[in-house]
């Protein structure tokens, strides 16, 4: 991974409507994706990571802040520089093609000749699992096919950024581990993506970093295993006495362990060490976030 940027963001600001009824949706972030990074932005719905990513991929302008997306300002691009700028750029929307009379290998045959370097059709079809429905048509197709073609129409471009929101979505769990599989593939041919997911194990999966995001606001950032501080990251070790179930938090669990296997004489019964997922540190985060906000808005509406 180079140190350049593909994507960076400084005080973004999205606010939708005028006046006093005005909706603050995007509320000054800043984040920066490296090139090569697979960067995953989380957060409940409502949060302001839809407006965040609409932005980025030219479909909204902001309200203030800076933004810049393979060295250019989605927002000030028009005509062929417009084109040019969205060649080089790959989307996965959330919904899938439902209504479409084309074959599979006829809609990326199409998209194919929109691009200045497509990758082979074959190739797309084969790595996005639908070899056996390359001649089937899209609207006979399954949910979770369906949704493979449109991760195929996202990466036919070759695109050096790939927007993936809820990219597997409708898929079972055997085509999920497949499409992580080709998403290393993409991060390995210099593919730079950012991926929004509300399956916070795929997030853990396939991120190197991740952006938590609630009320508009980003309230973490950094690499996986770092998210949320080394508070969060403490082991939690639970065994059972006679007395019932204990919970200790540790530091050094491997040392809890063994003062309690010499107390017992033995491993105690129903040991469990449990490390903190992304997913227990993405939910407290959230539900800190939103306890401060409530205990803030007593004192903001007595100002």
């Amino acid at each position: 991974m180079t140190t350049d940027n593909v994507v960076t963001v400084r005080g973004l600001r999205k606010t939708y409507g005028l006046g006093p009824g005005a909706v603050t949706a995007v509320d000054g972030i800043d984040f920066d994706i490296a090139r090569g990074e697979v960067f995953a932005l989380l957060g409940p719905n409502g949060a302001g990571k839809s407006s965040t990513v609409e932005i980025l991929e030219g479909y909204h302008d902001r309200s203030g802040g800076e933004v810049a997306v393979l060295g250019a300002d989605p927002q000030r691009l028009h005509g062929r520089a417009l084109l040019d700028w969205k060649a080089r750029i790959g989307i996965v929307l959330q919904s899938p093609n439902e209504q479409n009379p084309l074959t599979v290998r006829q809609m990326l045959t199409q998209f194919a000749s929109l691009y200045p370097r497509p990758r082979g059709v074959g190739e797309v079809i084969d790595a996005v699992g639908l070899s056996e429905k390359a001649n089937a048509r899209i609207g006979k197709l399954s949910g979770g096919q369906r949704r493979r073609v449109d991760v195929a129409l996202g990466i036919i471009g070759r695109p050096e950024l790939l927007f993936l929101d809820e990219p597997t979505t409708g898929f079972d769990p055997q085509a999920r581990r497949e499409f992580w599989g080709l998403i290393r593939d993409l991060q390995q041919d210099g593919t730079s993506i950012l991926l929004t997911t509300h399956y916070l194990d795929e997030a853990a999966h396939l991120a190197d970093r991740v952006g938590i995001i609630a009320a508009g606001r980003l309230v973490d950032i950094g690499p996986v295993d770092e998210i949320g501080g080394a508070d969060a990251r403490v082991p939690l070790v639970r065994w059972r006495e006679s007395d019932g179930v204990h919970a200790q938090r540790s530091h050094e669990p491997a040392r809890l362990v063994a003062e309690l296997a010499a107390r017992f004489g033995g491993e105690p019964p129903a040991l469990e060490v449990i490390r903190p997922s992304l997913e227990d540190v993405y939910l407290e985060l959230i539900r800190r976030t939103k306890a401060d906000a409530a205990s803030a808005a007593p004192e903001e509406a007595l100002a």
